[in-house]
């Protein structure tokens, strides 16, 4: 299951809660090194270079709202 299927679907009404277990699980079950993953994507084609910014803005702004840095 890929990072852009798990995340990318409509949230439920108490959108924040699931969004963050369905993370949750997504964060279980990955396995490899994520950004190779996602640049490894944008090289083949698979994504666009919009779809990449905006995936690494929803990172950052992710990981922001996690306490990360």
């Amino acid at each position: 299951m890929s990072f852009f299927n798990q995340l990318g679907t409509p949230a439920p009404a108490n959108g924040f809660q699931n969004m963050m277990q369905r993370f949750q699980q997504f964060q279980r079950m990955f396995t490899g090194n994520a950004e190779q993953q996602v640049k490894q994507l944008l090289s083949s084609g698979k994504v666009t270079q919009t779809q990449y910014n905006q995936a690494v803005q929803m990172a950052k702004q992710f990981q922001q709202m996690m306490g990360g840095k």
